[in-house]
This record gives C-alpha cells, structure tokens and sequence, in this order.
C-alpha cells in the first residue's frame, strides 16, 4: 500500500481524480510493497491501477494509459522500515563496532530495495520465492549480492543461516529473469580462500554476463572481536598468493572478471591494477580500483597545470591518510610537491586506534584518531597552512565522523579553521592543492 502525500497539477493522477491521503493498494493486481512498484509502472505505457478513497473507505479499479516513461503524478510517503539481516556471519563488521557510536551504524541491512537503488550488497537469505519473483518482475537490475561462496555448507557455516545454501538456486533465478549482478566474497582465510574462491569464481562465470563480477574483500578486522569466531589478518605472502590466483582464473575466464580489493596490494607491496582493469569502477565503493582511479584522476589535473605553476604564496599542506593510502599515495605526494611551485605538502598517516591497528584504510579513520595524531605532529614541531582531509572520513551529505565528532568540533580541538575536505577524488585532490 502506498499512501499519496502530493497529486501533482495537471497529471494523469490529477486527472484520475487521486487526492491527498488516498491509498494506493496494487497495479495490475499485484499489492504495493514501497516506492519501487511506483517507479517500475512509470516506465510502462499503461496499467490497472486500484485504490482505496481516503474519505470512504471504497476501492476502485482503473485502467490507465500513457508514455512509456509518463509518470503518475504523485508523490507517496516514505517508508523508513528496511529488511534487516538474519544472518550471524563470521566476519560480521558491525559485530566488532564499539558502543556509543551513531544508531544507524549497528542497522545489519540487508534489503533488495537498498540494492537496487543504493548499491547496498545482499545475500538474499532472508527472501521467500516470491520476493525473488518480485525482483525479476519489476526488473531490479542491477543488484549487489555478497555470495562469499557458492559451496552452499560453506556458506550455511559463513552466515550461520541454515538458509544460506540456496544461493546457487538463487543466482540461477535471477540470472534466467534477467536481473545482473555484482558479486562479492568476503574471504576469510582458510575458509573460502583458496580452491573455494576458484570453485565460486568458476560457478558464478557459468552465468556471464549476468553476474559482471566478483570482488575478492578481505574481512574487516577490528579490536573489538572478544567472544568472536578468530580469523587471521592477511600478510604480504598471503596476499600475494590470492593475487596470483585471480590473475590464474582471469586468464582461464579471458576477461577480468575477479576483482581484488586494493588492500591486497597494498600488503602485497604490489603495483595496482591501471584503470583498464576496472572497466567501469562498478565496485568502486566496495575498495576495488579506488586508488587506481584517484591517482589516474590526480596526474591528469596535474598535468594540466601551466608550466611553472606557482602558488602565490607559498603554503605547507598536511595531508590526512589511512596507513595503507599512505604508502600508495608517497609518489604522489612529491610529484605535486615538483609540480607546483611553493607547494610543501606532507602526508600524515593515522594509525586507527578506535578500531585497532589492523584497520589501515582512510574511510575508517574517526575524528579522534585525526585530531590525536594531528595534535602529536604539532607537539613533534609540525606546522601546517591547510589541513587536508578525505571526503569518505565522514558521511557522505554531512560533515560527521564515524565516531560521531563532528567537523566542526574537529576545528574547534585544533584550534585551527583552515580545514579542506575533498570530495572530488583525484581531480579535488589536486584542485586543493593548486588553489592559490
């Protein structure tokens, strides 16, 4: 059911005679779960549309004709319930987040809808027939599914759901409906490593190019895993021998179909993959191509400076990193130092002690550890013009860290205004620094 908060003048709704309050109950029969059925009739050229008269209580039937692509003309109140996870998984992040953090960090999603529309990965175990039946209806393509492994034991075992193991079902049923899939495996080591990633990565290929991927993500270690399953951090032999493997199955495929996450290079102390490999970065936000991208992004708005850019007055740019940013980020940092006169720009690796030192990438740093470790550089005799933060420290539409510190406390505990975050990967990067 969705229930109307706005008609629109001059829509087809205004002329079906649809006001505020009204209900609308099915399209073509079928009932209304949320927004998506709205947006999927959209792009048909016409349907049966039954409603409820918010002033009667009477329900009525109409046929409805338009563009294809025509919308409704209504607006409908939103739905703040998600599906939630029904999994216990070994490597569970948000089992290993501390308490007094913002509420919506301990949400364990796991909503098709979310998905869809948001890139948010699945695993899909806690939906009946008929919501897989509704995803190929309404054509919910792409979707995001963490499959970890297509041993269905192993992943009953993984997820500690006993109704895990119907994912090769699963991923055959949406793949003949004709919904595409990115897919992930969160390896755990000794686990679904190994001769398991090469069966799953073999079994998901089977349903290319429906299935576009597969990216290979480390677990998530934190300090707070007392009580939890143990798993192992990856080293640099770990890391390489998982390197060499999904170059093995890439070959065998004849296309890059497995995507290692950027860690594994970083622990490897391997080059990353160039651009190419990454085709359209369509798992950017799970950490596969990321730095890659912000570094084929930053030497090209580098090099299209003038020729003996100058800053008009000299300034000193400390630059906040991860640990792991810190060592890929190195020669980029003093290729803008040549590049742009009177720029001294310094990088500053925090070491994440809110999750724990096993936790190097930027995305998790909190605006505690920043402040601590810029509050050590200056007592170490460090001085600085700008400080320069990653925009994916804080929240994406709001200046708020992890641990819930604000950017405007961050100032305030500095003592120090002149704080640029960048939000525009590469070509930010290099924006901030050039800016005179």
């Amino acid at each position: 059911m969705l229930k109307i908060t706005k008609v629109k003048r001059n829509s087809i709704a205004k002329e079906l005679g649809l006001e505020v309050g009204d209900e609308i109950l099915s399209f073509d029969g079928l009932p209304c779960e949320d927004e998506l059925d709205l947006l999927y009739y959209t792009e048909t050229d016409g349907f049966t549309l039954t409603v409820r008269d918010h002033r009667t209580g009477e329900e009525a039937s109409v046929e409805v004709e338009k563009e294809e692509g025509e919308a409704l003309g209504v607006e409908i109140e939103k739905s703040n319930a998600i599906r939630t996870c029904r999994n216990r998984c070994l490597f569970c992040f948000v089992d290993q987040m501390p308490e007094g953090l913002r509420e919506s960090l301990y949400v364990k999603d796991d909503d098709y809808a979310m998905s869809f529309t948001c890139g948010n990965f699945v695993t899909l175990t806690n939906l009946s027939d008929e919501g897989l039946e509704r995803i190929v209806r309404l054509q919910l393509s792409p979707l995001y599914v963490s499959v970890h492994t297509m041993n269905g034991k192993l992943r009953e075992k993984l997820l500690r759901n006993r109704f895990a193991g119907r994912i090769a079902a699963q991923i055959d049923k949406l793949c003949k409906g004709g919904i595409q899939m990115h897919c992930q495996a969160v390896i755990v080591p000794n686990e679904n490593d190994g001769e398991e990633l090469a069966y799953t990565a073999r079994e998901l290929f089977k349903y290319y190019p429906a299935v576009r991927d597969l990216a290979c993500v480390p677990t998530g270690i934190t300090k707070y895993r007392d009580g939890l399953h143990y798993i192992p951090d990856v080293d640099k032999q770990y890391s390489e021998k998982l390197l060499d493997l999904v170059d093995s199955l890439n070959a065998e495929f004849g296309v890059n179909f497995l995507l290692p996450a950027d860690e594994y290079f970083v622990k490897a102390e391997r080059e990353m993959k160039g651009t190419a490999f990454y085709g359209d970065f369509e798992q950017i936000e799970n950490g596969i191509g990321l730095t890659s991208k912000f570094h084929a992004e930053a030497y090209e708005a580098l090099a299209t400076l003038p020729e003996n850019y100058a800053l008009k007055k000299p300034k000193r740019s400390l630059l906040v990193s991860g640990v792991s940013a810190a060592k890929t980020n190195a020669k980029l940092v003093r290729a803008c130092n040549a590049r742009i006169g009177g720029l001294q720009a310094e990088l500053l690796p925090v070491v994440n002690d809110f999750f724990g030192e096993t936790v190097t990438c930027t995305g998790l740093l909190t605006g505690r550890d920043i402040a601590t470790a810029v509050e050590r550089y200056r007592e170490g005799g460090g001085a600085f013009d700008e400080l320069v933060l990653a925009g994916n420290t804080m929240k994406e539409f709001e200046d708020i860290f992890l641990c819930g510190m604000t950017l405007a406390e961050l100032k305030e505990r500095l003592g120090f205004e002149n704080i640029r975050v960048n939000r525009n990967g590469g070509y930010g990067f290099i924006e901030i620094l050039a800016k005179r």
